[in-house]
């Protein structure tokens, strides 16, 4: 539980190193908030648009039909989902940065990955790639963003 919330402790935390841990952790938590405030509005919208889908309504028929049958339970909770993910946005961006830092990379190439995945196909790759620095291991000792997570103490302190 220390590490999915360690994000939001480091709120405005750009500097410095994050591990795979935190950075996983802290996506897993994202995950969990979003199926249980998201999930009945997505449910309720998918219910009722196979309702009316069965029926042999129209696409706008069922179109309406899904947004009528939503609720007030999923209106609250993609609301709430909302205001959750507005919160979480600048942590999201700085255990980004910091895990980019832990792979030895400016935290620059996280907005040019975003903005290249806006191009259509290039996107895929862009995802992809990101995906992949986020998923390999940091840089071993220190580098030029910090002291080693994994272990923030130099070992040639008695050498």
């Amino acid at each position: 539980m220390e590490w999915m919330i360690l994000p939001f402790r480091r709120y405005f935390d750009f500097q410095g190193r994050s591990r795979r841990k935190e950075f996983w952790m802290f996506f897993l938590l994202n995950m969990i908030v979003g199926l249980v405030l998201a999930g009945p509005f997505y449910f309720s919208l998918m219910s009722a648009t196979f309702d009316a889908a069965a029926s042999g309504a129209s696409d706008e028929a069922a179109a309406a039909a899904a947004m009528s049958g939503m609720g007030t339970f999923g209106m609250i909770g993609i609301g709430l989902y909302g205001l959750y993910a507005l919160a979480a946005l600048i942590p999201n961006i700085a255990v980004t940065v910091r895990r980019l830092h832990d792979r030895d990379m400016s935290g620059w190439w996280y907005p040019g990955l975003v903005l290249a995945s806006l191009i259509p196909f290039l996107g895929i790759i862009a995802s992809i790639g990101l995906f992949v620095l986020l998923i390999l291991p940091g840089t071993d000792g220190p580098n030029r963003f910090g002291p080693d997570p994994k272990n923030p103490y130099d070992e040639n302190v008695f050498a």
